[in-house]
């Protein structure tokens, strides 16, 4: 069947190979018969409940196989999937509740003592998954859902260009921001993904959680493919070692995370204990892969391919780097090449194109983008740049903030973001560049650049936050000659700081706001 939808591709698994696992979770698995009859019964529900098309469901739960059934439910009715991190405080879990307008949310009971905690008159109507009695609020449980009858059930129409999902990240005034995205431009990125990573019959091992960008190749490119899905536990995530013997238990043959889950394998998950031949693609994206530990994997695992993926949830993936071979030099991983359905410019502060080979602002214009910041018309207008090349034709790009350039190959190469180069002492100076420089140091596992004002001078210093490999002991002054043998004098750090780990958000990256406060307190 032609797939126009997000929800067809469930359709379509279904009577291809309904009994295929569409997803695995811990011992639990849903074949893509069960996930079709069981998200049509919750969509029946939904749509009983007077839900229209275009309304914002909320999904409150850690990762499970009731994630799917939401997801493809949601959809199914004609609304749109809103995930809620369950391990956000709750006042921000509020924030989005009230900003969407929220009057519905799918979740397991372990979650009802959290929803409980909700302050104030939030306008929920009911709780699906919830089988406790909550004031003013109508619940009915998954077992109920499950037994509902379907044999009238009509699938709402939707298009293309409606809704599907909106992703809530967070803003930089400290407000969280709603990225809305259509199924076209999720379809858009799904195509271009399951044929990139030759996801046809793989078994994926889905590690980011609902509510981070990288989830939606798991929940619908996977599955557009006939994959299986493997959802990768909480508990799991933290455990290195059993990572590693998950992979290999399950014979995973695609993988995606962060670089922290890979690099935290490598050094503590035992790898040369495991057979993980398996593994035929690792995908990684998020942050920086530090070059030496990305090398040191690839030798580990020769046998697989690995590729860089570079794209703001904005635009949900737009540029690849694909590596068969380790690195051989310490050189920051190009993010590459634009992928189908994208072109880019490059441009100087003042808007206008740069020459090849000089550095500048990426902007992208993809199928894959994103509508807009949901309630948000100001933000989303500041975040795009348009240009008129024949009269009534509009090109619209996303302004991703992130300084690149194109090297002789036409390869993207990332300098890091706008917001973190500087002005110090009359210099301009790229922070990523620093930590790019100071992780080649053998004994350096990760490393990150601030600018920390220094109450007792009133100066500004340059500050480079660090965490050793392997528990080594190491002095700040060897740190700091190894930086002004590699560094121009005015870009070596002022002070170093030795901790054990870095506080990262709720999708495993480095939360420099929360360290910025750490160490100027």
């Amino acid at each position: 069947m032609a797939i126009y939808i997000l929800p067809h591709i469930i359709e379509n698994a279904a009577k291809l190979q309904p009994d295929k696992v569409a997803f695995k979770y811990l011992n639990q698995t849903i074949t893509f018969s069960e996930l079709e009859t069981k998200s049509n019964q919750l969509a029946h529900y939904l749509v009983d409940q007077n839900v229209q098309k275009g309304d914002r469901i909320g999904i409150y739960m850690p990762r499970c196989l009731e994630t799917t059934i939401a997801v493809y439910g949601i959809l199914k009715a004609g609304a749109v999937y809103v995930p809620l991190d369950p391990f956000s405080p709750i006042n921000r879990t509020e924030f989005v509740i009230k900003d969407c307008g929220i009057q519905h949310i799918v979740s397991i009971p372990q979650q009802a003592r959290k929803i409980k905690k909700f302050e104030g008159n939030l306008g929920l109507i009911s709780l699906v998954g919830i089988e406790k009695e909550i004031s003013n609020v109508t619940t009915i449980s998954w077992e109920q859902i499950f037994n509902l009858s379907i044999k009238n059930y009509t699938s709402v129409n939707v298009l293309g260009d409606d809704l599907a999902y909106i992703l809530y990240t967070s803003g930089s005034t400290g407000v969280p921001k709603g990225i809305m995205h259509t199924h076209k431009s999720a379809l858009a990125f799904v195509t271009l993904a399951a044929d990139l990573y030759e996801m046809q019959g793989a078994i994926y091992g889905m590690h980011a959680p609902l509510h981070f960008d990288p989830s939606v190749q798991g929940y619908f490119a996977a599955p557009y493919t006939l994959a299986t899905t493997v959802i990768i536990s909480d508990a799991h995530t933290k455990m290195p070692a059993s990572l590693a013997e998950l992979i290999e238990k399950e014979k995973i043959t695609i993988w995606f995370s962060v670089p922290l889950a890979l690099i935290q394998m490598l050094n503590q998950g035992g790898l040369e204990k495991r057979d993980m031949s398996s593994l035929k693609w690792v995908l990684f994206s998020g942050e920086v892969f530090a070059t030496k530990h990305l090398r040191n994997l690839m030798n580990c695992w020769s046998f697989a391919k690995f590729s860089n993926i570079y794209g703001p949830t904005e635009t949900n993936q737009c540029t690849y780097y694909h590596l068969e071979n380790p690195p051989k030099t310490d050189l920051p991983i190009p993010i590459g090449f634009a992928w189908g359905n994208t072109e880019f410019k490059i441009l100087n502060d003042k808007g206008k194109e740069v020459a090849f080979g000089e550095q500048g602002e990426l902007v992208v214009r993809t199928a894959t983008m994103m509508k807009g910041y949901w309630n948000n018309p100001a933000l989303t207008q500041n975040s795009l740049y348009k240009e008129t090349q024949v009269a009534g034709v509009e090109k619209i790009y996303y302004r991703t903030g992130d300084q690149v350039k194109q090297d002789k190959e036409g390869k993207l190469l990332f300098f890091g973001r706008n917001d973190n180069q500087i002005k110090l002492r009359g210099y301009r100076i790229e922070l990523g560049e620093i930590e790019n420089v100071v992780i080649t140091h053998p004994q350096i596992r990760e490393a990150v650049a601030l600018v920390i004002l220094n109450t007792k001078t009133d100066e500004k210093e340059l500050f480079v936050i660090i965490i050793v490999s392997n528990d080594e002991v190491i002095k700040i002054e060897n740190i700091k000659q190894f930086c002004q043998k590699k560094l121009p004098v005015y870009a070596v750090p002022d002070q170093f700081k030795i901790v054990d780990e870095f506080p990262r958000t709720a999708s495993e990256k480095i939360n420099r706001k929360q360290l910025e406060l750490i160490i100027s307190s």
